[in-house]
């Protein structure tokens, strides 16, 4: 297994953002779709938070009771990706080290970061992620 080697090897380079200003039934939408479950929401090029599948899932009752998608519409249309998101996120650089994210992840109750250099977003990184890169060191 390799030391040090980057996060950049492994994370995801063509990430889709949300903005502050976008509906979460929106966001929701993408999430299926892209068969995605994080979102870094930006301002002005920089990453000022980010919105989990987790997080809606925790506002709608459709996992839990059928025919509900009108209120889990509703739910959704209330509220907006402010006050919704994680503010201003922990995020890792390019460079740092798979372990070192990895420790992250093991001491920290989320499952994805930002990668970001300098103001710049360039990737995301998750926990499926480092499992992955693990599973292909054996």
């Amino acid at each position: 297994m390799k030391k040090r080697e980057p996060v950049s090897k492994i994370m995801t380079s063509n990430v889709r953002v949300a903005n502050e200003s976008d509906s979460l039934r929106d966001i929701m939408a993408t999430f299926k779709k892209e068969k995605i479950r994080h979102m870094p929401v930006t301002k002005g090029g920089k990453v000022v938070g980010i919105v989990s599948a987790t997080d809606l899932n925790r506002l709608t009752f459709g996992g839990l009771f059928e025919n509900q998608n009108e209120v889990d519409e509703a739910v959704l249309d209330m509220l907006s990706v402010p006050q919704v998101m994680t503010s201003n996120p922990s995020t890792v650089t390019s460079e740092d080290a798979i372990k070192e994210v990895a420790e992250i992840f093991t001491n920290q109750d989320f499952h994805a970061l930002p990668v970001v250099d300098g103001n710049n977003l360039k990737g995301i990184v998750t926990t499926t992620d480092i499992i992955k890169y693990m599973l292909d060191q054996y």
